[in-house]
């Protein structure tokens, strides 16, 4: 059965990550940095979709060129507008990472920060909710600024 729920967990995040994808590839580069700031929406969604899959949350890492902004308790922005293409390609890390390791979690083994204490199927389910009330924000935006809008993805 844990085969089964993990299969059907990743399922359901590749489907929540290819929205995303969607989204950002949808947006026209006259609205990627706008007083909307879409960028970084998309931006802080693969951040904690990252930090999410982490197995040890304390030895989490972003991969260059990403810094730890999204921890800033200020709310300070990353140094600069990360490009389309960087977070396309920040996504295309975060959808390998989610196929290499879900398979292979313990998902008894404990998630814990100063604001969590979940399971690794909880914050799995977590990052789903997460991406998807993203993807939500963004697609609103989409319709909003430009009539364009992400088709609904069941699995990916």
């Amino acid at each position: 059965m844990t085969d089964t729920i993990k299969t059907s967990l990743l399922a359901q995040l590749l489907g929540s990550i290819k929205m995303l994808e969607q989204a950002i590839e949808a947006c026209p580069n006259e609205f990627w940095n706008d007083e909307q700031e879409f960028w970084h929406k998309a931006y802080h969604t693969l951040f904690y979709l990252d930090y999410y899959l982490a197995d040890n949350p304390a030895s989490f890492a972003p991969p260059p060129p990403f810094t730890f902004s999204e921890f800033d308790p200020a709310g300070a922005k990353p140094p600069r507008v990360y490009t389309q293409e960087e977070l396309l390609h920040y996504l295309n890390y975060c959808r390998a990472l989610a196929i290499a390791t879900i398979p292979t979690k313990n998902l008894e083994q404990r998630f814990i920060n100063a604001y969590r204490d979940y399971s690794q199927f909880e914050i799995i389910v977590y990052n789903i909710k997460h991406v998807q009330h993203h993807v939500g924000m963004l697609t609103l935006l989409l319709r909003q600024k430009c009539d364009a809008t992400p088709g609904w993805v069941s699995t990916d």
